[in-house]
């Protein structure tokens, strides 16, 4: 048999892979495959680090610093720790030009999702109204995710905006402050539902409430941030691992794709690549190319190889990413109690908000803050930094932050192109973002709303504080080559399949044709399953 080559380690280009190992399929895996760091001290909590580790400032802030946030710049209440910095190093000639957009990009093992924060959404009808197929498309593929990577969830409020599938099991424990949240929400909960059509409800996370195979469940060590030491939290990373152990499987590291080459036909025949141990050029005999190297990276691939056959700069419009509005709170029933930094560290809560059109739906996740890194908040409060400090020691219980995600669609004035030079065979990806129009007016509308949902459960959310996340941020990125029953331009059909080259699928965020305010990870491992049972089933 023909190899299959995977571009990409990230959580779609894993789950392709093992399935089609699963099939008994041969499958070749590019990637530059920075890899993470095997975790300090695994067993011990995170107070622990502090005073066992040799240099903790190094660990916690970085060699150079590199963690910290500093005053006068974009506030960021989230920011990855020094251990996660590997996820987004990037190799040489990736530079872009954007416009409106501030990309993320990720070359790590894994990709991306090793320092995502786990969250598992499934698609409602309403939101696939714009994909060729529907839940029960997907509901056996979302099942088959959970057994593979573990995701708790539970029957509850929030089931009427993730449909309930198999493969869910018990949540984990909840910390005190997301609680007393859930405690306050249920005993006004006609309140909520019937004023805002707003419900509160458990996160479905992608971490083992149970012990599974050969992965322990979470032991609550309070560092999830900084990277689960015991993988009980999920990272594309295991599922690598799995797939080096099929002898069908090749996975070829310190490699860059650059461009595929292909016949009169439209068939993809060798993919060209950058090793970057020597710089030397490497080809790749392929049977199926399947792209699943991030929106970005995958389009200037496919843009790449058209322009190096024929000279021509095409233009792929669509691009869509998640808004994110970051909201700080502080729950005035915890000011003056001590925190617990054993719990779970990330989001706990989701909070889901009704509007007239179901496919506008807005995502709400509440975190509540323990071991982050808090300077950020810290340097936002308007005092001196003492007062600072001093207000912060008494509220740090108290502290959490409402991450606020809307809906986008594919516009023609967003998109990515060539920055071309003739006389260099490098190119550089172009970046185009412009908001939808009126979308201010709808972020401040849902804003004070959510303040004032806030202030009903007994915690204020300082105005000043609430932080508009720039477009790319969220690195939920998708809608250029979208999947569609049309025939023009580049796009794929139903089962992902280009309707330019054969024999070449995209498996990531590449072929979304609409863009929910759901995190797309889980839906798009779901959908690369699927795309590899339409495929060679």
């Amino acid at each position: 048999m023909d190899p299959i080559v995977v571009v990409g380690s990230g959580a779609t280009g894993v789950h392709f892979a093992l399935s089609a190992l699963e099939k008994g399929r041969r499958v070749l895996m590019l990637d530059v495959g920075h890899a993470r760091a095997e975790p300090v001290l695994p067993g011990e909590p995170f107070n622990a680090l502090k005073e066992r580790l040799e240099d903790p400032v190094r660990y916690f802030l970085g060699k150079d610093f590199e963690a910290l946030t500093l005053p006068g710049g974009e506030s960021e209440f989230y920011q990855f720790p020094p251990s996660k910095q590997y996820v987004f190093r990037a190799p040489p000639n990736s530079a872009y030009r954007a416009a409106g957009f501030s990309p993320l990009s990720s070359f790590a093992a894994g990709g991306l999702a090793e320092a995502w924060t786990g969250g598992c959404y499934p698609y409602t009808n309403a939101e696939l109204a714009e994909f060729p197929f529907g839940y029960d498309t997907l509901a056996p593929y979302y099942t088959k995710v959970a057994e593979r990577i573990g995701v708790a969830g539970v029957d509850d409020d929030m089931a009427r905006f993730f449909p309930l599938h198999d493969g869910l099991h018990e949540p984990l424990q909840l910390d005190e402050h997301s609680r007393l949240l859930m405690e306050s929400y249920q005993r006004q909960k006609r309140t909520f539902n019937d004023k805002w059509g707003c419900y509160f409800g458990r996160s479905r996370i992608a971490t083992l409430s149970n012990d599974r195979a050969n992965r322990k469940a979470c032991t609550y060590l309070g560092r999830c941030l900084w990277g689960c030491p015991t993988n009980a939290f999920y990272t594309p990373s295991q599922t690598l691992a799995e797939c080096r152990a099929h002898e069908n499987f090749r996975y070829v590291k310190q490699t860059c794709v650059s461009h595929f080459v292909f016949d009169a036909s439209g068939r993809v025949r060798k993919l060209v690549a950058r090793s970057l141990d020597d710089g030397s050029e490497v080809e790749f005999d392929v049977g199926t190319l399947v792209l699943a190297a991030g929106t970005l990276s995958s389009a200037k691939i496919f843009m790449d190889s058209i322009y190096r056959d024929s000279g021509e700069v095409i233009r792929l419009s669509g691009l869509m990413d998640n808004r994110q509005i970051l909201m700080p709170f502080v729950n005035l029933k915890l000011i003056g109690r001590s925190f617990d930094p054993e719990s779970y560290q990330y989001h706990q809560l989701a909070i889901g908000i009704e509007t007239e059109d179901p496919r506008d739906y807005v995502h709400g996740l509440i975190t509540t803050l323990k071991t982050a890194l808090i300077h950020p908040v810290v340097q936002s409060i308007p005092l001196s930094l003492g007062m600072a400090l001093r207000i912060l020691r008494n509220a740090h219980a108290a502290l959490g932050l409402a991450n606020i995600n809307f809906r986008d669609t594919r516009r023609n004035d967003n998109s990515l192109t060539l920055d071309v030079d003739r006389k260099d065979p490098e190119t550089r990806l172009v970046i185009e973002y412009h908001p939808e129009p009126g979308e201010q007016d709808r972020i401040n509308k849902m804003t004070r709303r959510f303040r004032g949902m806030l202030l009903r459960l007994g915690c204020i959310a300082p105005a000043a504080l609430v932080h508009q996340r720039p477009m790319g941020a969220s690195v939920h990125y998708a809608g250029t080559i979208p999947m569609s029953d049309k025939t023009s331009g580049p796009s794929t059909d139903a089962s992902c399949r280009s309707r330019d080259f054969e024999n070449l699928y995209f498996v990531d965020g590449t072929t979304f044709p609409d863009l929910p305010a759901k995190n797309l990870t889980f839906t798009m491992m779901a959908n690369a399953i699927r795309v590899a049972d339409a495929a060679f089933d």
